[in-house]
């Protein structure tokens, strides 16, 4: 079949598993769920991942913005698929090891120490990696839970700490071990760790919010983003008032002012975790009020969020807008901020101008405003949600160079960093992403770990081109419509609850059938085709023809070549039942992301 190289194409060819950062086979899982094997979809979906769980319920899901199926009405819901299977087989079910079939303790103990630090999704993930090939992990995590951003900046509606909480428990099962509370830069230094460890693996998060230099600022009631949604999830108290606007319009934008409607369950959820030590009935009772009282102060009534951009522009995720316009939170898009306005140091409110454009015409960021288009929106708290920063002073003098973003500057295919024996990753190196990406930067670094104590990973990557019968579509096949995502209706939308439900059995057979199976591929072999053309006749899309061979390739100049449009091509399996020598047949390839 060749070398690994001349392979690639049968990946690149899977249009969602090329879009996947970790590259998790979709299709493969979301056809095993048509067909009803719901083990083998977990495992596909489980092998390239330990936060398959997560990931179900929480991804960005690029694999359904690459879906080929988007072509013809709506891509297959493939995120919410995942989080079918996952509650059957994964962690959170607690029915036996499942994923230990592709994702198995160590059989052997390596003489290496590796020390991560952080202990989010890019950081667990390359403990994962570097445990499962026999390394010696320590985890050094800032708080007193797993998680990063996983825990701390995604909101309880949206991600099951349960869940979280298992998946991590599959991780530290393979024998990971964790040191809580201990700071980069506070209370361990790097180069305090790289004495202690043969290699370092940074994955410290950007965990500090951006302000603005604007008039009022500084004001009591101003918050920064990724802070507040870490005081909210870590249980602290936050006064925000009835009245929240947060300025923003990406994801982190959405959450904070989805969280900012649910602040009244956030101190509930408190008071229930304080009064759950003991204590005598009249301290409960007491305490009890309190929480009510605090609770109903703590929620806000109105939450309006303020754009640059308009609807059309915002780059938050489709789906968490409307989920927020759902709940009733209002947008103010095309106003930028002007100064925030304060009485008596606190705010009061909130002033805006008009935005005339938002990207230049080369498609560079480049607001401009209209100063004569003033508005004004009253306020109790003011959420700026505009970016993200990291915390290089935690990194000491001699810590590796940093790039222009003020990012930790790394090797972007390995995570290597300008210090021989530290790498890094997630959101420190590459600035705020998505979950999935922080994971397969954790990967990447252990690989390349790997590969520097003189492993080899190529037995991994070994794959095969597997011949099998083909799925026939029904002939309506375009005309099945995308089956909803289950929600919690918008009046029932209480407390902390996770709004998404899941799909039942039916939907998610339903919905996986309209899969057009593209990690199938049409195979020809050229010594028995006789280019009669017959497969072109019976093509129901018209995507085979026969055409001069020059016009594909100039150098020669004679013969006929056989081309087939693979980009709309359906897989139903006609021109290989009507190719009178036998020459086309279709096959999987067996490489990344495919269980054997």
């Amino acid at each position: 079949m060749g070398s690994l190289d001349d392979l690639v194409y049968y990946d690149e060819n899977i249009p969602c598993l090329a879009a996947c950062p970790v590259h998790t086979n979709a299709g493969m899982y979301v056809a095993a769920i048509a067909d009803g094997d719901d083990e083998k979809a977990y495992l596909t979906a489980r092998l390239p991942n330990p936060f398959a769980s997560v990931c179900g319920r929480v991804c960005a899901a690029p694999c359904e913005d690459a879906c080929r199926r988007g072509q013809i009405d709506e891509p297959i819901a493939i995120r919410a698929l995942k989080r079918f299977v996952t509650e059957q087989y994964g962690p959170e079910t607690g029915n036996g090891r499942v994923w230990e079939k592709v994702a198995a303790p160590p059989t052997v103990e390596l003489d290496h120490g590796i020390g991560i630090v952080g202990g989010g999704p890019a950081g667990m993930a390359c403990a994962h990696d570097l445990r499962r090939l026999g390394y010696r992990v320590t985890v050094y995590e800032a708080t007193e839970k797993l998680g990063g951003a996983m825990w701390l900046g995604i909101p309880e509606y949206r991600l099951d700490r349960d869940v979280l909480g298992r998946d991590m428990e599959a991780i530290l099962a393979l024998g990971v071990e964790v040191e809580y509370d201990t700071k980069l830069g506070e209370d361990v230094t790097l180069a305090e760790l790289r004495e202690r460890h043969d290699a370092v693996f940074l994955s410290i998060g950007a965990t500090l919010g951006r302000g603005l230099d604007i008039e009022g600022a500084q004001a009591d009631g101003v918050f920064k983003a990724i802070e507040f949604l870490i005081n909210m999830n870590r249980g602290f108290e936050v006064e925000i008032g009835e009245r929240v606007i947060v300025i923003g319009g990406g994801d982190v934008a959405m959450d904070a002012a989805r969280t900012a409607l649910r602040a009244a369950d956030y101190v509930a959820k408190r008071g229930d975790g304080e009064g759950a030590d003991g204590g005598d009935e009249r301290s409960s009772m007491i305490e009890a009020l309190d929480v009510a009282i605090s609770a109903s102060r703590a929620g806000a009534r109105e939450v309006l969020v303020t754009s640059l951009e308009s609807r059309d522009e915002m780059p938050a995720h489709d789906f968490e807008i409307e989920e927020a316009e759902e709940e009733g939170i209002r947008f103010a898009s095309r106003r930028g901020p002007a100064r925030i306005l304060v009485e008596d140091g606190r705010v009061t409110g909130l002033e805006t101008v008009g935005v005339t454009r938002v990207f230049d015409d080369e498609g560079r960021f480049s607001p401009e405003m209209d100063d004569s288009d003033v508005q004004t929106f009253d306020a109790d708290t003011v959420i700026l949600a505009i970016g993200q920063a990291i915390d290089i002073d935690a990194l000491g003098e001699a810590g590796p160079e940093i790039g222009p973003r003020r990012n930790i500057q790394v090797d972007d295919p390995t995570g290597r960093t300008s210090l021989d024996d530290v790498w890094a990753g997630g959101d420190a190196a590459k600035g705020p992403r998505t979950l999935i990406d922080a994971v397969a930067d954790g990967r990447r670094a252990a690989a390349d770990i790997h590969t520097s104590f003189g492993g080899d990973l190529e037995e991994s990557k070994a794959g095969r081109m597997v011949r099998l019968d083909w799925h026939r579509l029904g002939d309506h096949y375009d005309r099945e419509t995308r089956v909803s995502v289950p929600t919690l209706a918008t009046g029932r939308r209480m407390g902390l609850a996770e709004v998404e439900t899941g799909f039942t059995p039916d939907q998610a057979r339903c919905e996986a059938s309209r899969c057009l199976r593209c990690f199938a591929n049409i195979l020809l072999d050229v010594e028995r085709c006789v280019l009669c053309a017959l497969c072109a006749d019976v093509c129901p899309l018209d995507l085979i023809s026969l055409v001069p061979s020059e016009e594909v390739d100039p150098d020669h100049a004679s013969g006929t070549a056989l081309l087939l449009d693979e980009t709309a091509c359906i897989r139903c399996g006609l021109c290989i039942e009507r190719c009178p020598p036998d020459a086309l047949s279709m096959g999987v390839w067996s490489g990344i992301g495919v269980p054997v």
